[in-house]
């Protein structure tokens, strides 16, 4: 399955880079409501098992999935063989006002559906050091 990488030319003002994988898995929503980002990610023929998501310091959510081939092959003449494998990886820069450790993730159809919850006491990412006089 042939992959490109698409440069973003707005890049600079959104918070978010992709990979971009000519069939519809990975495609995302990312919606924000008063109470939290809702992520909607297509991920078809995969389960929870094929799908990782974490999240890393600096507030930067990282979601794979990847559906290989299946060994089990009945015996027959295979025309076409297209449904078997497939990857995507999205990485997204989350807002300072979300709840870390309270994030869900579910995937029920094909549809992965990940909840970020909002903070309405965000922690500032601010962190003073100490100055000495010697190093």
């Amino acid at each position: 399955m042939a992959r490109s990488i698409v440069k973003d030319p707005l890049s600079h003002i959104l918070p978010f880079r992709f990979a971009i994988d000519e069939s519809a898995a990975g495609q995302v929503d990312w919606l924000e409501t008063p109470s939290a980002h809702i992520f909607k990610v297509n991920a078809p023929g995969m389960n929870k098992d094929d799908i990782k998501v974490q999240v890393e310091d600096g507030y930067i959510i990282h979601i794979n999935g990847e559906k290989v081939k299946e060994e089990d092959k009945p015996e027959g003449i295979w025309h076409c063989m297209e449904r078997g494998k497939g990857s995507f990886s999205r990485q997204f820069s989350l807002p300072d006002n979300v709840k870390m450790d309270h994030i869900k993730a579910q995937v029920e159809n094909g549809l992965l559906t990940v909840i970020v919850p909002k903070d309405s006491n965000p922690k500032s990412r601010l962190r003073n050091i100490t100055i000495s006089s010697k190093l």
